[in-house]
Order: C-alpha cells, then structure tokens, then sequence
C-alpha cells in the first residue's frame, strides 16, 4: 500500500500540482514571517548589544521633566540627576568615565523648510567630547563637535537626506523658536531610532541642558567601569551615591541589555503573531483546495479503489494510502513552501532597506531549526487533516458497488444531516454575532462570524442551487447552450462546487468586511469633524508633543484671527484616581467647537468652573454641583466644580476648564493643540501667517478641516491597504483552487466533452461552457462574501461605536459591485488554461475514455 500510494503520487501529479501550490504558498508566508521576525529580532538585539557594549552601570532619572515635555504628577519628587552627582559617581575607584546623558527630541528642516522623518524620531542630545575633542559614543565622520551655543552636530544620513555638508546652517527645532545652527560635524551613530529613519542633532552639553532640562541636570548618567572592576559590585556603590527624594532606575549595562532585548523579543513576536494570522487565513482557505483535489481524486479512482478492496485491501489500508499520499504532497510542498518563505523574507528585508524606508539593521537571515520544524509539520498536518474525510470516502467504497463510473452521488440522508448541522452552527453564530454587537463584546463577534461563517460553509451546498439558478439565466440568453450546461455541471455536483466556492468567499468576506468598517469609520470621522469643529486650523506638533507655552499668545496675536484657544491637557489626581482635565479659553471655545449644554450651563467655564461630557459623565459618575479636590502636577491642590454637561464631542471631551484656571499648575507645560478661527474663514495668507506666527518649525502643524480629513482617511487607508495586501494570499490560493477544480473537472468529464463534440458542440462552445461553469462558481463565492462581510462589518462596527460619535454602518455600493466584478474576473482567469485544455481533447480518444 505504501508503493502504491507513492505511485499514486506520481501518477497524478499534474493534477496535484494546484495543491501543491495552494500548501507551498501558505507555508511560505508563515515561513517568511519566521525568518524575517526572527532575522529581525537578532540583529536589534545585536545592535542593543552594540550600544551598551561599554556600559558598567547605567543611571536614568525618570522623575526628569523635560521642559513640559513629560507630563504626569511626580510624587514625592525633590531631586534630580546633577552634574554634582555625575562626579561623585566619577570618582569612585572603580569608575573609568561618567558620562551625563541630555536628551530630547529635535526637528530638523531640510533647505525647503520641511521636517526631516516623522516627527517621532527625530532625537536630540549632548556631544560629550574627550580630552582630544572626539566623542567615543558618537565618532565623527568629519568635522568637529559642537562647541559652542551656535553650532551642531548631525548623523551623517541625515546630513545626506537635508542636503547639508559641515559649515552650512541648518534650521533646528524642539519646540521653541526655529535655531539657525552652524554644522560643525557629521557622525556615526548605531542607534536603532537613527538607523531606523530617524534623525541624530548633536548639542555641547550645555545648550542641550538649557534645550531639554535645567542647567547642570541630566536624564541618565552612564558609567564605564576600569579593568577588573564587578559590575555589580559597581552597582552597589552607585546606588549610595544617588540623592534621596529622586525617581531614579540604577541597573548594570548587561541588565539593561537584557531588558531591550526582552522588549525586542516581545515587539518581534506581536508582530510575528499578527503576520501569523493572515498566513492562518490562507492555510485555512488552503484546506478547501486539498480537500476538494483529493474528493475528486478519490471520485475518479473509484474504480481503482475497487479493485483493491477485491483483492484483499482492507478499509483502513485503502485509507491510509490516500492519507500517506496527502502527506507526501504537504512535505514536498511545505519543504517548497520553506525555501520560498527565506526569499521572501530576504525580499522583504530588501524593501524596508530602500530609500526612504525602515532602514533595519544588518545581520544574516536566521532559518531557527524551530522555523524548519514549525512549517513542515503545518504543511503536512494541514494537508493530512484536509484529506482525512476524502481518504474515509475511499475507506468505505464497496468492492462491486464502486465498479461503475463516475462519481459517486452523496446520499439524500447525508445532506439532509449536512443541512442540519450547517443550519444549527450558522443560526448560533448568527445569535453570536448580534448578542455581541448588542453588548459591543468584541470576542463574542468574532466567535459568532466565525461559526456564521462555518454554517454557510456547510450549507454552501444548499444555496447553490437558488444563488446559480438566479444567475444562469442571464447567461442562458446570451451564451445559449453552453451556458445551460455550465449550470447543469455547477449543480451537478453541490460539494464541489461548494468547497471551491467558499475558498474564494473567505478571502472576499474578510476584504468586505474591512470595507465597510473602513467606509463606515470615515464617514462618522467627517461628520464630526464638519459639525463639532468650527475652528478654521488646528496648530499642533507633528509628534504630538507639548507647543512651547508661548505659541498660544504667538497665534492670538497674529493678523487674521478672529478667536483662538489653547487646548492644555493636564493629569490631576482626585482621590486614588487619576484624571484629565482639559485647559480652553472660555471665551472662545464656543466659536470653535460644537457644543451643547445638556445640564448646567455652558457659562460655567467663565465663572470657573469645569463642563464634562456625558460619555465622561456617566463613566465617572459626575453631575452638576459635584465638588471634589484635585491635585496638579505641581503637587499644588485646588477646589473644582462642575458647572455643566455637555454633548459628546470629538473635537473637546472629558472635563475642560477655563486655561487660567490650570496653567499656572501644568508645571510649565505647553498646549496640545491651539484652535483658530480666521476673520474671513480657511484662508491659505491665514495659514501662512500662523505658520511664520510659530517661527517656521517644522515640527509644528497648521491644518485645516479639510487636511485633517485627508489625514485621517489617508491612516485608515494605509492600515486597510496593508490588510488588503496579506489577504491577497487567500484569494491566489483561492484562484487556484478554481483553476484545480476546473482542471480536475476537464479531465473527469473528458468522454462527456468528446459526445457534445460529436453530436456539434465546437471548440469554442466547448471554451464557453467551461468559463461559464467557473464563472458561475466564483460568482457564488463572491455573493456570498460579500453578504457574509457586510454582515459583520456592521457587527465590528457595533463594537467600536463607543470609539466614534454617531457611527453608523455604511456599505459603499462600488466597492462591493466591485468585488462581485472581481470574483468574476477571477473565475474567467481560472478557467483560461482548463477551458483551452478542454477544447484540445481528441473527440475519439475522449469517448474512447473510461
């Protein structure tokens, strides 16, 4: 049995050859997941291990303010990391340098003004030169440090990206003012935030202090300890050096290490799971296709089969034939699968390696012996456990019932049974999936759009027969006969066509699904930006970092404005909890935001007191007149009312209060954002105007409603875009699943094809009528997805309304024709290669056929 089988491999290859593509493309996406995850997990963690190469002991002040950057109540904190204490640590024996660390971030412009990065990289901090002048941190590439107030130091990539080379000007920003700095050197730098696309400003010790702290403080003091020295010993006298009243984290450069690396090892394997669920998908999609190749298989060696069990095989053994043929087929293909699944991850590494992209470090491809292990047995238990009913069929053919030819038709009991299942597993994930988006449950949707999707599955047999006979008559009318046999052979058999069909409806549902949630999001994020946004322009940092406290004076003051408003967000500390308290000018808030009182009055902003919106109002059980004490990030306390309730709105939320109120407590944080309203409306010589008003930072956005829009669709298109591409996999797999079928459905029918040869059916007829049949698969697959994704994008949309203001589900009707039109191109293209093949067969050798 076990030659046989392996002769039965090699027998049918051609008609094998789909599978094996369907389980090679799968194993090769969760192969290239691995490797490129794990290639990409080892060299970060080569390059951490780089950075804290000659660090003994490492010092970081957590309780560091950088200029308002760093919000939150530091309680209990009275003492910073000083240059007195650097020198303390300086001096003890066993200390070969104490180096002061200053950082922060600083925009960089290029020569036409705009940002360098993407605001969020975008790193500052202090040349802390030796006594030849040369930093070991940061070895130049050419030039100088800084050493003066006026000048700067860049990493060489971005110095290329800005066009600048070493005695240029370049136009630096934090928050503040734009700095017009001279360039005094280029560096080499191996941190992960620079290499990875952002950028490196080089500061003397003494402008980054006054930039990013206090004069004389730092953020993290590194020690590098003389020969011989126990780092841990080091530690310890580190510790007693360290002022009380601080909020510092000692730890040695090796646990430092090792704490990176844990992070690097978790961001990896959250991006390796999330990878991992998109190949699932196509694995899953995979299963049809195998099971479906070796029903028809199994269907066409029925009298093979036969023969066998005459001869003395035995059920089980006929079965484990066609199970150790599947196996066959899954580690030949997911040994192809691994191979493939290392270019692409070496492909992908080559992508985000090109200009303007993520720029990941170097390092060899890793191929774990886990990975190796991991996609041989997913390929073949994933091929073995499709094959498995297929191979039970072939178990239970009878020795004299299965020598007639053809296929064996399913029983009336057996889809009467099927029917039944499919019914009670579709009804229960229907139940699911409204209970949970009646209660907003997330899990408790997908679990019922699972087995929603599972009972259609099972039922697919079912609905064909309706779903194909609504279609087929169109085409009847255009196509003629060839099109009334394209349905006869679709309907002929229900399980196959079922099972290529819901290949394709997996992939067509997800994407539909993502539509509409997508469309569904926009259209609530528009409507509230045209009704709670009146402002004309919101002022804000591009890395959703702090404005210096004097662009919200800089704006109101600036020609063109009619009102403005800081918007201030501060932690206060109300009992054990912690809440945000948003700062706004009473006066001007009304002309720009939408807001309705729904109890109290809105007038309570300008009598000092606080307004809150409902959704915060319920959450936190508040009312108008409550009264509760609040303590500020300056540890200051103070009494607040509040005065209001207001409608929810995705322009202001939470509790405001009038900005005179909390910002002499903010502890010299700037706004957020600034709200402005112009004289004569969005006007670009406004826009400008607020854009010289701020100095000309790069870092600092002007936008209008329209460009946040723009923005905002421009996210979610990007993440949908993303989703659309890892789902493209299920849907090639699903195509040739098609093209299988199809192919298999050639070679099974070949002596009908040689009769309606015979008695005048031409080549052309012969084309048609096996397009017409694939068509009518793919379009069943494609209605049905897209009914099954409408209905759970309108369940997902259920569960994040609480997110969104007035979310309500939106079907876009292009898109969904569009994926209907695309099903249909898909099973015409499917059955391109089939239909040729069909039209070829000899009309004597076909008939001849048994």
């Amino acid at each position: 049995m076990y030659r046989t089988a392996l002769r039965n491999v090699l027998a049918h290859k051609a008609r094998l050859l789909m599978t094996a593509l369907a389980v090679l493309l799968g194993t090769a996406f969760v192969a290239g997941t691995l490797v490129f995850t794990d290639t990409l997990g080892s060299a970060l963690k080569s390059q951490n291990a780089k950075s804290f190469t000659d660090i003994a002991v490492s010092v970081s002040d957590d309780g560091a303010v950088s200029n308002g950057y760093t919000r939150g109540i530091q309680k209990g904190v009275t003492s910073h990391l000083t240059e007195q204490t650097r020198q303390a640590i300086a001096a003890l024996p066993g200390t070969a340098e104490a180096r002061g660390v200053v950082s922060g971030f600083a925009g960089i412009a290029d020569r036409k003004g705009a940002l360098i990065g993407d605001g969020f990289s975008t790193t500052g901090t202090n040349y802390v030169p030796d006594t030849g002048g040369r930093d070991t941190r940061y070895p130049l590439a050419e030039g100088q440090g800084p050493q003066h107030p006026d000048e700067l130091a860049l990493d060489t990539k971005t110095a290329q990206k800005g066009g600048y080379r070493v005695g240029d000007t370049v136009r630096v920003a934090v928050n503040g003012p734009v700095l017009q700095l001279k360039l005094t050197g280029l560096l080499h730098v191996n941190d992960p935030r620079v290499t990875a696309g952002g950028s490196l400003a080089a500061f003397d010790t003494a402008t980054a202090q006054r930039l990013y702290l206090t004069q004389g403080q730092f953020n993290e003091i590194d020690v590098r300890a003389k020969p011989g020295t126990d780092d841990q010993a080091l530690l310890v006298q580190v510790r007693q050096l360290l002022p009380t009243g601080g909020n510092f984290t000692a730890q040695t450069g090796r646990e430092l290490a090792a704490e990176q690396d844990r992070e690097i090892a978790a961001s990896t394997k959250s991006l390796s799971a999330s990878l991992l669920v998109f190949a699932g998908i196509s694995l899953f999609v995979g299963v049809f296709i195998i099971a479906n190749t070796f029903s028809m298989l199994v269907a066409q060696r029925t009298k093979e089969l036969a023969l066998l069990r005459a001869i003395g095989a035995s059920r089980r053994q006929i079965t484990r034939s066609v199970l150790i043929e599947a196996l066959l087929v899954g580690l030949l293909a997911s040994a192809g699968g691994l191979l493939a699944g290392v270019g692409i991850a070496d492909g992908l590494r080559a992508i985000l390696n090109g200009p303007g992209q993520a720029n990941l470090p170097d390092g060899p491809l890793i191929v774990a012996l886990s990975t190796v292990a991991s996609v041989l047995a997913v390929g073949v238990l994933v091929t073995v456990l499709a094959a498995w009913l297929p191979a039970r069929r072939a178990g239970r053919i009878a020795p004299v019932a299965a020598m007639s030819n053809g296929d064996q038709p399913a029983t009336q009991k057996s889809l009467v049974i099927r029917n039944t299942i499919g019914l009670v597993i579709g009804a229960a994930g229907s139940g699911l999936l409204v209970l949970g988006a009646s209660s907003r449950d997330t899990d408790t949707v997908g679990l019922g759009a699972g087995a929603l999707l599972i009972g259609v599955f099972i039922l697919t047999p079912l609905l064909s027969r309706p779903l194909i006979a609504l279609l087929a008559p169109l085409l009847q009318r255009i196509y003629g006969s060839p099109a009334k046999l394209a349905r006869e052979n679709a309907l002929r058999n229900p399980r196959r066509t079922a099972a290529t069909a819901s290949a394709l409806t997996i992939g067509v549902t997800l994407i539909t699904a993502l539509t509409v949630v997508g469309a569904s999001v926009n259209r609530a994020v528009d409507r509230a930006a045209g009704t709670d946004l009146k402002a004309d322009y919101e002022v804000a940092m591009q890395n959703f970092a702090q404005l210096a406290p004097a662009v919200g004076p800089q704006i109101a003051a600036t020609p063109g404005v009619s009102a403005s408003s800081v918007l201030r967000q501060i932690p206060v500390q109300v009992g054990e909890d912690d809440r945000w308290i948003t700062g706004v000018n009473p006066e001007a808030i009304g002309q720009l935001a939408s807001l309705t009182a729904t109890a109290g009055s809105l007038d309570a902003l300008t009598k000092g007191q606080l307004l809150v919106d409902q959704r915060t109002a319920k959450d936190d059980g508040l009312s108008v007149g409550d009264t509760f004490t609040a303590t500020y990030p300056d540890t200051s306390t103070g009494q607040l009312t509040i005065g209001g309730i207001v409608a929810d709105n995705s322009a202001v939320s939470g509790l405001l209060a009038p900005d005179a109120l909390i910002a002499p407590h903010s502890a010299g944080q700037g706004p957020d954002r600034v709200l402005v309203k112009g004289v004569h409306g969005a006007d670009p010589a406004l826009k400008q105007a607020l854009k010289d008003a701020t100095g000309g930072n790069p870092l600092i956005s002007v936008k209008g409603q329209a460009d946040l829009k723009k923005e905002n669709r421009q996210m979610l298109s990007a993440a949908l875009s993303i989703m659309y591409g890892l789902l493209g996999m299920s849907v090639v797999i699903a195509v040739l699943g098609v093209v299988n079928t199809m192919a298999m459905a050639v070679f099974e029918r070949r002596r009908e094809i040689g009769m309606l040869r015979a008695v005048g059916l031409d080549r052309r007829g012969v084309r048609r009528m096996v397009r017409l049949e694939s068509l009518l698969i793919a379009l069943l697959g494609g209605l049905l997805g897209v009914a099954l994704g409408i209905l759970t994008g309108w369940a997902g949309n259920r569960t994040i309304s609480g997110s969104f203001k007035d979310l309500t589900t939106v079907v876009p009707p292009l898109p969904m024709l569009g994926f209907v039109a695309a099903a249909a191109v898909v099973g015409l293209l499917a059955a391109l290669w089939p239909a040729r093949r069909a039209a070829r067969l000899d009309v004597l050798d076909s008939i001849r056929a048994s």
